[in-house]
C-alpha cells in the first residue's frame, strides 16, 4: 500500500510541475533566405555577387556547379563588397570543386555581403558557375 502511496505522490507532484511557470523563455525564431547567383568566370577573372543578411547568424555558401569541365576546381570567397571588387573575409575562401555541400560557412552580422568565384589558374576558357548562399 506504501508503495501504491508513493507512486501516486509522485504522479501528482509530476502533474502539479507541469502546471508551473519554469520561468523559460522561447528565443524568436529565424527564418532563413536562400539566394542563388550565377555568372562566367572569364580566364584570370573573377565573379560577384552581393547579398544582405538582415539578423546576426550563420551563411554558408556553396557552388553548386562551375565548368567545363565540371571538374574544375575554381577559388570560392565571402567577404565585404567595396570599388566593384570582394574583399575576402579572413579565413573565407577555399579552393573548391562544385558539390552539394556547403564549403564556406561562419557567422555574420547584419550588412551587405559578397560571394566571388575566381580562377586559381586552372582555367584555359570562360567557365559559368552557379553559387548557392543561405542566410538569415
Amino acid at each position: 500500500m506504501k508503495r501504491v502511496l508513493a507512486i501516486w505522490i509522485a504522479l501528482a507532484l509530476t502533474g502539479a510541475a507541469c502546471g508551473k511557470n519554469n520561468n523559460s523563455t522561447t528565443s524568436p525564431s529565424t527564418t532563413t533566405k536562400t539566394e542563388s547567383f550565377t555568372g562566367t568566370v572569364e580566364v584570370g577573372g573573377s565573379g560577384m555577387s552581393t547579398f544582405s543578411v538582415t539578423m546576426s547568424g550563420q551563411v554558408t555558401v556553396t557552388l553548386t556547379s562551375a565548368g567545363p569541365p565540371s571538374t574544375i576546381a575554381e577559388g570560392l570567397g565571402v567577404g565585404t563588397p567595396a570599388n566593384s571588387a570582394c574583399g575576402i573575409l579572413p579565413g573565407g575562401s577555399v579552393t573548391v570543386a562544385a558539390g552539394s555541400s556547403a564549403q564556406l560557412s561562419g557567422v555574420v552580422s547584419p550588412g551587405t555581403y559578397c560571394v566571388t568565384v575566381y580562377d586559381v589558374g586552372n582555367q584555359t576558357a570562360p567557365i559559368t558557375y552557379a553559387v548557392t548562399v543561405v542566410h538569415s
